[in-house]
């Protein structure tokens, strides 16, 4: 199964608008409601593609009991942590050609009961061969290093551990371990941004790109899937580096793409080579073919993505009329534009 975690999860409200004005009354051409948060982003997708998912979430007040008829609406089976802060509800302005602006409330602050809440409950629902994802950022009270201590434990329950954070929460998990001090995870999704943030210097070419992945994964990490927004992915691992990239024709909105991303690299890389279940207890990487395969989902996938109103999850039909373009070179010397996705 896979699992994911979203310590602060929302409720997305997104407004298309022909053109954003500042200071003016702008009228709203469409808009959707959507649960929100990284992880529960990945849940929804992976379940559009019929792939078993739980989503580990805390949740409070009105906004939270909203949020979890969403996801029930929806078919995910959610592991509810109760709150006593309101959960947040974050706004999105979407324009044509995709140009996104989003607002968003930091959500609630848990206390140190809830936080221990919430990780029990993480624990408690990971098992043998699980995949764990920890996703978006960490409402207040909750320390920076709250992913970075869940590594270790959930290793010892047989489980992989994947990271898709930023800022200091991104920085404590890709540190490199101490001997006897914490563990990493098996795989980390940065967007260019931060990437960048996680090796503290800029990376304006993919081939900067391919050397800040490689400086995580020579620290441990075994695998880095950097997300590039138009320029599709870096795939970095054991068997090299591999670029893969997706033209979408008319994007209508960049929220959750990434997190799209994320969850068609999961579609594949979980179920082992050939579907098959691993032979040990424990969660198995895949081999170099499947890694691939992953990547061409993953990309096909988040550029399905882009095409779709607010934080809308690809269905296999729009994922289907994707396609990928695969470079087992990655050229050097490209420039980057900078998307965050």
């Amino acid at each position: 199964m896979i699992i994911t975690v979203t310590p602060n999860p929302g409720i997305d409200r997104t407004l298309e608008l022909d053109r954003l004005v500042r200071g003016a009354v702008n009228r709203v051409s469409g808009g959707r409601v959507d649960p929100g948060g990284k992880g529960i982003n990945v849940s929804r997708a992976l379940l559009g593609h019929g792939i078993v998912t739980a989503a580990v979430a805390p949740l409070g007040g009105a906004d939270g009991t909203r949020l979890a008829g969403l996801l029930a609406d929806g078919g995910i089976e959610v592991r509810a942590v109760a709150i006593g802060g309101p959960t947040r509800t974050n706004v999105t302005i979407t324009e044509p050609a995709g140009t996104t602006t989003k607002i968003n409330e930091p959500g609630p602050c848990l206390t140190a009961g809830e936080v221990r809440a919430l990780r029990r409950a993480v624990l408690d629902t990971a098992g043998p061969r699980d995949w764990v994802v920890c996703c978006g950022s960490l409402p207040r009270g909750v320390d920076p290093g709250f992913f970075a201590a869940l590594a270790a434990p959930l290793h010892e329950r047989g489980a992989r551990v994947v990271l898709d954070t930023s800022g200091p929460a991104l920085r404590a998990a890709v540190a490199p371990a101490s001997p006897g001090q914490g563990c990493l995870p098996d795989l980390v999704k940065p967007n260019h941004e931060e990437l960048s943030e996680a090796v503290a210097r800029p990376l304006p070419t993919l081939g900067d790109v391919v050397t800040a992945a490689r400086e995580l994964h020579e620290r441990g990490i075994e695998t880095v899937l950097a997300s590039l927004g138009p320029e599709g992915a870096v795939l970095v691992d054991g068997a090299g580096a591999v670029h893969a990239e997706a033209r979408v024709e008319r994007p209508r909105s960049t929220v959750g793409a990434g997190d799209a991303l994320l969850a068609g690299y999961l579609s594949v890389a979980a179920r082992g080579p050939a579907g098959t279940a691993p032979a040990s207890p424990a969660a198995s990487p895949p081999d170099a073919a499947t890694a691939r395969e992953a990547l061409v989902a993953a990309v096909a996938w988040g550029a399905a993505a882009t095409g779709l109103p607010g934080s809308r999850m690809p269905g296999p039909n729009d994922v289907a009329a994707v396609t990928v373009a695969v470079h087992d070179r990655c050229d050097p010397q490209r420039r980057l534009g900078g998307a965050t996705e």
